[in-house]
């Protein structure tokens, strides 16, 4: 197979990966054991925990699930939102040697009895009393899921538990057992089973994800070797963990040892940020489109004098950030005004990010180049990362020193990456997944012998040898005219310049021209209506749609799963 190829598989310049995710754990509490771990909400603020403290609680909670006999590698299932409880869980399961099979809490219901089947779960700890009502409805399907841990609902004191209840157990089975938990985290070795992500399953039933150890320790040394992240930094985790995205950043933290503040409340986020004041934040682009979105469209609503002020204070912005990018003396006209419209404008924008943000990374899509070149107006570093779950979210990252719109930078040391001959990029590296749960004719279409993973995407190296996605390879839309449009540059565009759309689908298949099909933003539209006098954020009248999902049985999974 043809292909322009670059990175390299020399490791020499990385420091060492731990063994398993585990001992990366224990290993950061024995370097920083009284440093500030995790921060959460707890009353009408916030709560922190130490790295040491972080331990106790959870090889309390692992001597637990041994105690309810959880093997080497057999999975335990979290259906949660990101919330602090998630973090406890998941490292709770690594220190038992299990792997984390991770359920998005707004799966349906048939797709959690399969994820669970298919998955072999023996444990899942549920948030809530809806995710309880889930696996209930289902139980008869699962007949290998011995016991639920709940965080906030109801218990049972037999099927469903609560974290109390669990804790419990984990310490009367330490008191027997002083070194069962230090035993099972010295077992799991790199290639061991960490964590199953199950696809979002678009193109038929979910496909598990099989990401071993080495997958996250190798990225969480990858991300101290690029130097950009520091022990001094202070994370805001909002990204839901049942995704590889969130879960990398979770791995990259014990490496690195910077303290994270968790809450998945979306609503929450730019309150948050104000009380939080974070030094990094990572999400998807459309988190950034809202942000952009609701600032601008809020000044262009206030009109007159502010609105004005702040358009030309963005004006101003963007003739430095031009200026500045080619090296060029602002001149003393430029300079004066460039200090007027920060103080005036730009710091106001930064403000309500929290007002010490060092940078900010997109990923999981392509994020519009007007979107990021906003940001750095602004003062506000937005970098682009790239990487799948296949990859554990992580495969190459940009650089917060030289930004770049559109390019989501080179791979991380110790990985390659490859452009086909037909433009598809190819990744291979530690952090590419053992295969699909299960499903081997699926795992070789993808995953060739030789360690390379056909993304299906579409991208180009620069001159600088970095990477541009383009689009999605099946996603090329060919024309009746025999021209091939890329869709995501020009919907991405769209979002950027029309603050009330949520989504766009551009459409052009053997037709002579594109069009689109646009989806509006509740919350920017109810802004828009009240601004304009509406007595009603929502219209009754509006259609609604509703995806039916078909029912699942354990038959549906593959003969082949193991």
């Amino acid at each position: 197979m043809a292909m322009t190829t670059m990175g390299s598989s020399d490791t020499s310049t990385y420091p060492e990966p731990a063994s398993s995710v585990a001992r990366m754990f224990c290993d950061r509490v024995a370097a920083t054991p009284e440093g500030e771990a995790f921060r959460f909400p707890a009353g009408d603020g916030w709560a922190s925990v130490t790295w040491a403290q972080t331990l106790e609680t959870v090889k309390t909670l692992s001597a637990g699930l041994l105690a309810l006999g959880i093997q080497p590698e057999q999975r335990v299932a979290i259906a949660s939102t990101t919330r602090i409880e998630w973090l406890y869980a998941d490292l709770a399961v690594m220190c038992a040697g299990a792997a984390t099979t991770a359920v998005y809490p707004t799966t349906a219901v048939d797709d959690v009895a399969f994820i669970l089947f298919d998955s072999d779960a023996r444990i899942v700890f549920a948030e809530d009393d809806a995710q309880i009502a889930k696996l209930r409805a289902q139980r008869e399907h699962l007949p290998d899921l011995v016991r639920v841990i709940t965080f906030d609902g109801e218990t049972d004191g037999d099927w469903v538990l609560g974290m109390a209840d669990l804790e419990a157990l984990g310490a009367r089975h330490l008191a027997e057992h002083p070194s069962a938990v230090d035993d099972a985290v010295a077992a799991v070795r790199p290639d061991h089973l960490a964590t199953l992500i199950y696809t979002s399953g678009t193109t038929g039933r979910p496909k598990g994800v099989e990401l071993t150890h080495r997958c996250w320790t190798y990225l969480g040394a990858g991300a101290e070797a690029i130097d950009i992240l520091h022990p001094d930094d202070l994370h805001y985790l909002w990204l839901p963990l049942s995704h590889s995205f969130g879960k990398m950043l979770a791995a990259v933290q014990l490496q690195i040892g910077f303290p994270t503040a968790v809450d998945g409340r979306v609503d929450k986020i730019v309150e948050n940020l104000a009380v939080v004041r974070p030094t990094i934040m990572a999400g998807p682009p459309r988190i950034f489109e809202k942000v952009h979105g609701r600032i601008v469209q809020t000044m262009a609503e206030t009109g007159g004098i502010r609105s004005r002020l702040f358009s030309w204070g963005f004006d101003v912005g963007a003739r430095a950030a031009t200026a500045r990018a080619e090296d060029l003396q602002m001149g003393r006209l430029l300079a004066l005004q460039f200090a007027v419209a920060d103080r005036l404008v730009l710091a106001k924008v930064r403000d309500r990010l929290g007002g010490r943000m060092r940078f900010m990374i997109s990923g999981s899509a392509a994020l519009s180049p007007a979107i990021a070149t906003w940001f750095q107006t602004a003062g506000l570093t937005l970098i682009e990362g790239y990487g799948l779950t296949e990859t554990g979210g992580g495969a190459c990252i940009g650089d917060p020193a030289h930004p770049v719109a559109g390019v989501v930078g080179s791979p991380l040391v110790g990985s390659e990456l490859g452009i086909a001959g037909d433009g598809e990029i190819l990744l291979r590296g530690p952090n590419v997944m053992r295969g699909y749960h299960g499903l081997p004719e699926e795992t070789a279409q993808v995953l060739s012998p030789d360690g390379w993973f056909s993304t299906g995407d579409i991208g180009e190296l620069d001159a600088q040898g970095r990477l541009r996605v383009t689009d999605r390879k099946k996603d090329l839309i060919k024309t009746s005219g025999g021209k091939y449009i890329a869709p995501q540059p020009i919907e991405a565009q769209f979002k950027a310049l029309c603050p009330l759309a949520s989504q766009v689908l551009v459409h052009a298949e053997r037709r002579n021209y594109a069009c689109a099909l646009v989806a509006l933003d509740a919350d920017a539209l109810a802004q828009w209506g009240r601004a304009r006098g509406s007595r009603s954020t929502t219209s009754p009248d509006w259609p609604r749609t509703r995806q039916c999902a078909p029912t699942w049985t354990p038959a549906c999974r593959s003969s082949t799963a193991s």
